[in-house]
C-alpha cells in the first residue's frame, strides 16, 4: 500500500482474561489478566492491533476512556507515529506524562506501528530496519511466591514449555526461606539453566543489602527490582554491594527515567517495559541509551511486541515471556529451543480471536 493513510480512529475494549498459570508476587497475586485491546482504524482499511496490561481491572475504563480521547486528537491525521508521539506528548505535558497517561499513549503508538507496518506489508522488525529472526527468552509466567518443593516443580514444568531459563519470585518474610527456594529450584533444574529472581521492590536499601548478599553464590544471572522502582540511589547502592547483577527498569515511565538510572549508575542492565516507556517509539529512544551506555537491555512483558524491538536492540539482552494475552490472540507465540519465534507476517503477529474477546469483555 502507498500514499498517504489517514488515521480514523482508535478504538479500545476492555477484557478480563484467565491466566493459565496464577501468579503471586511478594506485592499481591494475580490470577486474570485485565487488558485493553487497542486497534487503530485507517482510511484505508488498515487496522493495527495491540494491547496493555491495566494491573488491576478497576483501571480498566480508566485506560479505554483514555485512548478514546486521543484518539479524538488525532483522528484525520497522518499515520506517522513520531509525529503523533509529539502531538500527544504536548496536549499532555500539563497533567504529566505517566500513569494511565502513559499507559494509553504507549498503546496508540504500538497500535500505530503496527498499522503502519501492515500497510507496508512488512513485519514490524523489518519496518524497524531489523530482520525477524529467534529471540533468546525466559519463562516468567510462573514461579511465584510458593514453598520450595513446589517452586522446583513448577520450574521444571515452565522449562518443558521449551525454555532454557525462568525467573523466581522473591521477598518471602524470612530470607531465609528466599534461599531455600532458589537453591530447591536449582537443584532441580541442573547448572545448565540460566535463573533470575525478582523482588518486586519489597525490601528497604539495607534489607536488600543483606538479601542479595546472601544469593550472591547461587548462580542468578540477576537480581530484579530489589527496592523502591524510583529510588536510584538507593538501588545503586545496592548495585555497588552486590556480586550478583541488578536489574530494574519495568516501571521507567519514559527514556528520561532511564536517562536518569543510567547517571546514578542505579544498576547492571535495564529492562523497559513497552507499555510504560512509550511503546516502539519510547522503547527506540531507551534502545539508543542503552547501547551508549554499554548495557544490557531486556524486556518486560508484552512478548508479542517486545519480540520484535529487540532485534532492533543493540544491547539485546532477554526476552521476558509470558502468555497472559493468548486466550484472546489467533496465533499465540511460538517457543522452540529456549527462543521466542516470529515470523514474516506483516506487524506484529497479534490478531484478536474475537469469540474470545466477546466471551471476556467487560
Amino acid at each position: 500500500m502507498t500514499g498517504i493513510i489517514r488515521i480514523k480512529r482508535f478504538t479500545a475494549r476492555p477484557v478480563i482474561v484467565p491466566m493459565n498459570m496464577p501468579l503471586q508476587t511478594s506485592s499481591g497475586a494475580v490470577s486474570k489478566a485485565p487488558l485493553v485491546l487497542v486497534d487503530c482504524e485507517t482510511d484505508q482499511g488498515v487496522r493495527g492491533h495491540t494491547y496493555i496490561f491495566s494491573i488491576t481491572p478497576v483501571a480498566l475504563k480508566a485506560l479505554a476512556e483514555m485512548v478514546t480521547a486521543m484518539s479524538e486528537l488525532v483522528a484525520g491525521d497522518e499515520l506517522i507515529p513520531f509525529d503523533i508521539e509529539r502531538k500527544l506528548t504536548q496536549r499532555f505535558a500539563l497533567l504529566g506524562l505517566a500513569g494511565i497517561q502513559r499507559l494509553a499513549q504507549s498503546a496508540i503508538d504500538m497500535a500505530a506501528w503496527d498499522a503502519l507496518a501492515r500497510a507496508r506489508n512488512l513485519p514490524l522488525a523489518r519496518l524497524l530496519g531489523g530482520v525477524p529472526k529467534p529471540i533468546r527468552a525466559y519463562n516468567s509466567k510462573g514461579l511465584g511466591i510458593m514453598k520450595a518443593k513446589a517452586a522446583a516443580d513448577e520450574a521444571l514444568k515452565l522449562l518443558g514449555e521449551g525454555f532454557s531459563a525462568v525467573k523466581i519470585r522473591v521477598g518471602r518474610p524470612d530470607a531465609i526461606d528466599d534461599l531455600k527456594t532458589v537453591r530447591a529450584v536449582r537443584k532441580a533444574v541442573g547448572d545448565n539453566v540460566t535463573l533470575m529472581c525478582d523482588y518486586n521492590q519489597s525490601l528497604s536499601v539495607a534489607e536488600a543489602i543483606r538479601r542479595c548478599e546472601m544469593l550472591d553464590d547461587e548462580g542468578l544471572l540477576w537480581i530484579e527490582e530489589p527496592v523502591r522502582h524510583d529510588d536510584y540511589a538507593g538501588c545503586a547502592c545496592v548495585t555497588a554491594d552486590t556480586r550478583t547483577a541488578i536489574q530494574i527498569g519495568e516501571n521507567f515511565d519514559s527514556a528520561f527515567a532511564m536517562e536518569t538510572s543510567l547517571a546514578h549508575e542505579a544498576s547492571d542492565y535495564v529492562m523497559p517495559d513497552v507499555q510504560r516507556i512509550g511503546g516502539v517509539t519510547g522503547w527506540m529512544r531507551a534502545a539508543a541509551l542503552a547501547h551508549a551506555a554499554g548495557v544490557e537491555m531486556s524486556t518486560h512483558l508484552f512478548s508479542e511486541v517486545s519480540a520484535h524491538l529487540m532485534t532492533v536492540t543493540p544491547t539485546a539482552h532477554w526476552l521476558e515471556y509470558v502468555d497472559w494475552a493468548n486466550g484472546v490472540l489467533q496465533e499465540p507465540l511460538k517457543v522452540k529451543d529456549g527462543h521466542v519465534l516470529i515470523g514474516e507476517e506483516p506487524g506484529s503477529g497479534i490478531a484478536w480471536d474475537e469469540k474470545a474477546v466477546a466471551k471476556y469483555l467487560v
